[in-house]
């Protein structure tokens, strides 16, 4: 793993567990452990789904500025608010809405798995930015707006995993 993505994860990893443990989740679902991993974060979606209820702060959104190939102005595109209104949340320190945060979640889940696939963020985002035969000649990113688009990339990065060519 490159230092960046160690520091990246590492970051990751302190965030999520501060969110969980100042958060009012049922401590059931992460028991006795003192840092929840962002991998098993990823993995358990019914503690996703209670942190994304609650709202995702924005030191979670600015880390994921870090840890995805999206620059801030397609973070408003994707969570259909203006970049004055991204700027509002850093401002405030309000939480993000419980759709704008399953969005951020959304998006982390394809970085993670494009990571995995291309191991290499400039490759990922290459990837993202090439019109794909197999999604109707769009580009990956522009089928991230909404979760059937999510899960149309979320296959075809399992598919390329596997040495599938669609």
């Amino acid at each position: 793993m490159p230092v960046a993505t160690s520091n990246i994860s590492i970051k990751l990893d302190k965030e999520i567990t501060s969110i969980v443990r100042k958060s009012n989740i049922d401590k059931k679902f992460i028991g006795n452990a003192k840092i929840v991993s962002w991998s098993d974060f990823l993995s358990d979606k019914m503690l996703m789904r209670k942190v994304i209820h609650e709202g995702i702060p924005y030191s979670f959104f600015q880390l994921m500025l870090h840890y995805t190939p999206f620059t801030e102005k397609d973070w408003a595109d994707l969570l259909d608010i203006s970049s004055k209104s991204l700027q509002r949340y850093k401002q405030s320190a309000q939480k993000f809405k419980p759709g704008q945060s399953e969005k951020i979640m959304e998006i982390a889940e394809v970085t993670n798995m494009g990571l995995e696939v291309f191991e290499d963020m400039e490759k990922f985002k290459l990837w993202l930015d090439t019109p794909n035969f197999a999604l109707g000649n769009l580009k990956p990113i522009e089928l991230l707006k909404d979760s059937y688009g999510k899960e149309m990339v979320m296959s075809e990065l399992t598919r390329i995993n596997y040495g599938i060519l669609s």
